[in-house]
């Protein structure tokens, strides 16, 4: 019998037998904006945040400008996701970004650096096609509360 890429250890003082401690938050549903999924999952100290466009909350839609203002509106949104949770974006370590157009890398980037305090957290940006609602780009990100 082979057992390979698996470790079994006995760690005294470790309980494997628990499970993480899981929060949802589904976000506030907007008429006709039943989403399949949660808007962000704690579990633990862990917060996973779904992909946010640049919708501007007050009127449902996407804010005018391009990638500039939608990745302005997108760390606003997930401020205030994170605020749910007793964080912020001083907490954010990892984040992908998904650009409709990387022409837009630039707007994007600017945008970016300025929403996000330092230390910055890691980042991977990838080229994507027909992104929801037709935005310029999609922020997935990821957070740790200590």
């Amino acid at each position: 019998m082979t057992l390979g890429g698996c470790v079994i250890a006995d760690v005294e003082g470790v309980d494997v037998t628990s499970t993480p401690e899981i929060e949802h938050f589904t976000g506030v549903a907007k008429a006709g904006m039943d989403l399949p999924f949660s808007k962000a999952v704690r579990a633990d100290n862990t917060i996973y945040l779904s992909g946010e466009l640049g919708i501007d909350p007050a009127t449902n839609e996407l804010v005018p400008g391009g990638a500039g203002p939608e990745t302005t509106q997108i760390f606003e949104n997930i401020a205030r996701t994170l605020g749910e949770f007793d964080a912020d974006l001083s907490d954010v370590v990892k984040c992908q970004v998904f650009l409709g157009d990387m022409a837009d890398f630039g707007e994007m980037n600017a945008a970016y650096a300025a929403a996000l305090p330092s230390p910055k957290p890691t980042r991977s940006t990838f080229g994507a096609n027909g992104l929801a609602l037709g935005a310029a780009l999609e922020i997935e990100c990821m957070a740790i509360k200590q």
